[in-house]
């Protein structure tokens, strides 16, 4: 699951003298999954715990896992861990305090019990199972003599006043009585203090992926029986290094010329350490040197998606030696019956993900038959979570807005544009979609010329990478880019922690200030959260 979802009435009925609590038992895996599909309809499976990451958390901290019965029923669960978290450093996401929901970041010596998910079957709400569950976990502060006991709770009822009042009035408001949200309402009536609200701990389209960070503390808590050496898990360092190819257009004579070419630049990226490669957008039209110059543009693109598994085989094998992600660029690909513009993620484990183009440009379509995709995908890789837009989707704003929202924290932008002109169009879109999503932007671009090739006769391009405009960040919010017209690579790290933390408290928050009540951008079709290996 996401976060800690009370999901009982606040205000509920006295409890059925039959139903027990327990702790939980491998064999009762398949029921709590059930009652957690019931419980989360809404939200659908992408939001939930699997079975098999039900069967770690109960394996790694039997005691913090506990199931409601009614009978042989099971009515409701309640999942925990125990952490020792840094109090200076309160960007948490669930997928970072709990191991992305497989508990591996259970600290036995920690004294914090973290509640991950608390759920009711629907036909039981209103009829006070989420208080004996909220019990039993007191009693589990108590046993294991913990400091407090946090969460990270839903406030749904804010979507209905987004826009008129800050997320942070509307807790006050809620807290002091003056409206009703049913999640933190739970909370508080179980004994929980807020603590604070942060952005993107969860997804959560009700909350708007706000919520709260609760505390309850424990009164009986024995603190010279706590002091055992050692220091809180402190936020992890979360950066990553990024090389972005600028790449010369040239005949040449053979495949084994353009691979030369395509080694050049992986081995500069390896060289210097990098997680992450891009290649340019079409830079594979370079292999139209080796057609009939005479070939029409329909045909010769036709030819070259004829080449995908060759294309395929060689960045898999570079992405599985180097052990880079490699984003191959875009190539020409056969979808049905027509061809799309394919960018293709390359994973060190020699799996390949792919994302087509959705807008194409009025040239693509006439001179080469192109077709849009119709997808859009975030990438959860082990460094970052990525997205791809390729060159002319940059300059639509709703698609960064709805990877951004959807978790993306870099978005790599492969281009392939014939003079400034259209060269900046995409520079300064992709400068745009860094400062209103607060995300890096990398620019990949061909420079050169292939003279035999009436589309590509010439090549504008300039390699870069976009930060957003806020003190942590470069002045001119540029972390790096490249000479104009040379083949090269632009490299720069980049702090995925200060990503969350500008979005949280910088000098404008354009995530959180958006206005829900004069107007909403929502998908035709959900945003594909993929993890990649």
């Amino acid at each position: 699951m996401t976060a800690d979802r009370p999901t009982a009435s606040s205000d509920p009925a006295p409890t059925p003298r039959r139903v027990k609590i327990r702790r939980a038992r491998l064999d009762d895996v398949p029921a709590i999954y059930a009652c957690q599909a019931a419980a989360y309809a809404s939200s659908g499976p992408r939001g939930w715990c699997d079975e098999r990451e039900l069967v770690m958390q109960i394996e790694t901290f039997p005691d913090g896992q506990l199931v409601a019965l009614d009978g042989e029923r099971l009515v409701g669960y309640a999942m925990s861990l125990i952490v020792r978290l840094d109090d200076e450093s309160p960007w948490y996401s669930y997928a970072e305090i709990t191991g992305d929901g497989t508990f591996s970041t259970h600290d036995p010596a920690g004294d914090t019990l973290y509640g991950a998910d608390i759920a009711v079957d629907p036909e039981y709400r209103g009829k006070g199972i989420a208080n004996l569950l909220y019990d039993s976990r007191k009693n589990i502060l108590k046993r294991f003599n913990l400091r407090r006991m946090v969460a990270g709770g839903r406030i749904p009822g804010y979507q209905e006043h987004a826009g008129r009042v800050s997320p942070e009035e509307y807790v006050e408001k809620v807290t002091r009585g003056e409206l009703a949200d049913s999640a933190l309402n739970a909370h508080l009536k179980a004994g929980y203090h807020v603590r604070g609200l942060h952005m993107s701990y969860l997804r959560d389209q009700q909350s708007l992926d706000y919520a709260t960070f609760l505390e309850l503390e424990n009164p009986a808590y024995k603190p010279a029986k706590r002091r055992i050496a050692g220091s809180p898990v402190k936020q992890p360092v979360r950066r990553i290094r990024v090389c972005a190819a600028q790449y010369q257009m040239r005949k040449v004579r053979d495949w084994s010329e353009f691979e030369h070419q395509v080694d050049f630049f992986v081995a500069t990226a390896e060289q210097y350490h990098c997680h992450f490669l891009v290649f340019p957008e079409l830079f594979t039209v370079q292999l139209f040197s080796l057609f009939d110059p005479g070939m029409s543009p329909v045909d010769a693109i036709a030819r070259l998606a004829d080449m995908t598994d060759r294309y395929r085989e060689m960045f898999i094998e570079r992405a599985r030696r180097t052990g880079l992600f490699i984003i191959g660029g875009s190539h020409p690909v056969r979808v049905g019956d027509g061809i799309r513009n394919t960018a293709h993620l390359f994973t060190p484990t020699g799996a390949v993900h792919t994302q087509e183009k959705l807008h194409v440009t009025p040239n693509e379509r006439e001179e080469y038959g192109i077709e849009p995709g119709d997808v859009l995908r975030v990438f959860v890789t082990s460094h970052a979570r990525l997205a791809i837009l390729i060159c002319y989707d940059v300059e639509f704003p709703e698609l960064a807005r709805l990877l951004a929202l959807a978790g993306a924290e870099v978005l790599f932008v492969p281009f392939s544009t014939d003079e400034r002109r259209a060269y900046l169009r995409v520079r300064y879109t992709a400068q745009a979609r860094a400062v209103e999503n607060v995300i890096y932007t990398v620019l990949s671009g061909n420079v050169g010329n292939l003279p035999q090739v009436d589309n590509f006769l010439i090549n504008y391009g300039q390699a870069a990478i976009c930060t957003p405009s806020d003190f942590p960040f470069p002045m001119d919010a540029v972390a790096a880019i490249a000479d104009f017209s040379s083949e090269t690579v632009v490299i720069s790290d980049l702090d995925l922690v200060v990503l969350e933390e500008v979005r949280e408290m910088g000098s404008v928050r354009p995530l959180r200030d958006r206005r829900r009540d004069l107007y909403t951008l929502e998908a035709r079709q959900p945003v594909e959260v993929i993890r990649v290996s």
